[in-house]
């Protein structure tokens, strides 16, 4: 499945800088505000050592790992929602996410500007947040005028769904709590992703430290874990510098200089998984002598609608699915082996993925 991340943030704040180490594609970073306007887009691997101890015990000829679609999103500023700064041209390209990075500057550099003067991470998080709920508010304000007129009619369920977005209008404008902190009900979910609202998307906090801070953080990293402790959202503390220099190493290198600054994995690392666990993401295998291959699913995803992910036809065709745990998998060291161990399970159309199966499914068509 295709899953997209959206990098935002104000100007200079490092998005550009963790986007190159992301994905090394080389996006443009400098130090002025809107140096990126179109967004930078890079297909990141899923590090999944998992993934890789399966290919070896398979002897598999070919390794593909589960990827993350990372998008290099221009800085917003004040006013974006009302066009300053090309703000409704970035303001779309996050509607077009799945999920939002929020990087916030929490190092001191005389030598990088900050667009406001000084570094102040409540402030930052707030412009940012600020913007996206006045576009939001603009967005069902429309569709209040819409529905109104159609609740003449006297329809039960559209008078309903008017009430919804008069709540959600309030939570938004009055509290400027973003539509994600509301709590809808299963019947309104639908009436929320029709308007596809930017403050709906889940958020993880990226807090950008110098090197020196990687290890223990600093005030400015606690404030935003303050405020992302409030919305029951996670921090991930990376050090965008640092990462895009650890690019430049080889695996072996990249572990001893994590251990000598007290780092066990790179930030990159914990920011790809934290990505996948924003999104309710799991993993599962398929392996053999040509290839070994992580496949991402969401959690609760039934057999035949993982099996889709393959091919269709699958899906369509679904006999059954069978499945070894991965510790099992592990612990026998092939498909035969658990198969004869009597781990290996025949699992039906009902069946939840959980994440680490390894399957090979049986299907007809």
């Amino acid at each position: 499945m295709s899953l997209r991340c959206g990098i935002v943030g104000l100007p200079n704040v490092g998005k550009s800088t963790l986007f190159n180490a992301l994905s090394k594609a080389g996006a443009e970073s400098a130090n002025y505000p809107f140096c990126t306007i179109d967004p930078n887009v890079g297909i990141v691997p899923v590090p999944d050592p998992r993934l890789d101890r399966l290919a070896r015990l398979a002897k598999s000829a070919n390794v593909v790992p589960a990827t993350i679609e990372f998008v290099d999103i221009a800085g917003l500023v004040a006013g974006a929602s009302k066009g300053e700064g090309l703000g409704n041209q970035f303001l779309s390209h996050i509607r077009e996410v799945d999920a939002i990075i929020h990087v916030v500057r929490c190092f001191e550099d005389e030598n990088v500007i900050h667009v406001a003067g000084e570094v102040d991470p409540q402030r930052d998080m707030e412009i940012v947040d600020t913007e996206l709920l006045l576009k939001d508010i603009e967005t069902v304000e429309r569709r209040i005028d819409r529905t109104s007129k159609l609740a003449k009619s006297g329809d039960k369920r559209i008078r309903e769904e008017l009430a919804y977005y008069d709540r959600l209008l309030k939570s938004l404008s009055d509290v400027m709590r973003p539509a994600r902190l509301l709590e809808t009900k299963p019947e309104e979910a639908e009436w929320l992703r029709s308007l596809s609202l930017l403050s709906a998307k889940p958020v993880l906090y990226a807090a950008n430290v110098s090197e020196d801070d990687l290890a223990a953080g600093n005030a400015y990293v606690d404030i935003v874990r303050n405020r992302a402790d409030a919305e029951g959202a996670v921090v991930v503390v990376v050090s965008a510098e640092l990462e895009a220099q650890l690019t430049e190493l080889d695996a072996e290198e990249r572990r001893d200089f994590l251990a000598q600054i007290g780092v066990e994995s790179s930030g990159l690392d914990r920011l790809v998984h934290a990505a996948y666990a924003l999104l309710g993401l799991i993993t599962y295998f398929t392996v053999g002598p040509k290839e070994a291959r992580a496949w991402t699913i969401t959690r609760g995803t039934s057999a035949p609608r993982a099996a889709a992910e393959i091919h269709t036809d699958f899906e369509r065709g679904f006999i059954r699915a069978e499945t070894i745990a991965y510790d099992d998998y592990e612990r026998y060291g092939s498909e035969s082996a658990a198969r004869d161990a009597g781990v290996l399970r025949s699992e039906g159309k009902q069946y939840e993925v959980k994440d680490g199966d390894v399957i090979l499914f049986r299907f007809n068509v």
